[in-house]
């Protein structure tokens, strides 16, 4: 039962980690990456799909996304789906495919950007907390239940204590990884 709650909490743990890690990369630091536009749906015979449903995104270079539509009818309505998102991004249209500059990085919108980023580690680390106490609650119903002792409980939740601090601190690292990339120029 100890050992379930641990490989839970742990597997809860990984998943909030790893959608951390998923936030950070839609978060430009300067440099094209097809990610940028993953959010992005498009209108395609009445329904919303994603933009990477409907064309080819790829990096022409450092600061230029390429976008290639299936179908040369979706040319239209890709690059106003694009200039509507919330990327702040202008499409060139060059015949039946979208090149996209994106613009450097101002130091303001850097800084912004660190704030964003913080606030991500931060949302990522109060899921953490909230795993360990569901954790700890876990057993210390086990322990009014008498299913196990009071030497046990104790030492799962060192256990569950020891795992937290794990994710946290993978969190600060990929927290400091970030923040050092979006600040340089």
């Amino acid at each position: 039962m100890v050992n379930e709650i641990h490989s839970d909490a742990n597997s809860r743990m990984d998943k909030s980690l790893s959608s951390l890690e998923n936030d950070f990369s839609k978060i430009r630091a300067g440099r094209a990456h097809p990610s940028l536009l993953e959010q992005i749906t498009v209108e395609y015979y009445g329904a919303l799909v994603p933009l990477s449903q409907v064309s080819n995104i790829s990096t022409e270079d450092s600061r230029t996304l390429k976008v290639s539509p299936w179908e040369k009818d979706m040319v239209g309505p890709i690059e106003k789906a694009i200039m509507t998102s919330d990327l702040g991004l202008n499409p060139n249209t060059q015949g039946q495919v979208l090149r996209i500059p994106l613009p450097p990085l101002t130091e303001e919108r850097r800084k912004e950007l660190v704030r964003v980023v913080r606030d991500e580690a931060e949302n990522a680390r109060v899921a953490i907390r909230n795993i360990r106490r569901d954790a700890i609650s876990d057993f210390r119903e086990l322990l009014k239940e008498k299913e196990i002792s009071e030497d046990e409980a104790h030492r799962a939740e060192d256990n569950v204590q020891k795992i937290t601090d794990q994710h946290i601190g993978s969190i600060d690292k990929a927290l400091s990884d970030k923040e050092s990339s979006l600040l340089e120029i």
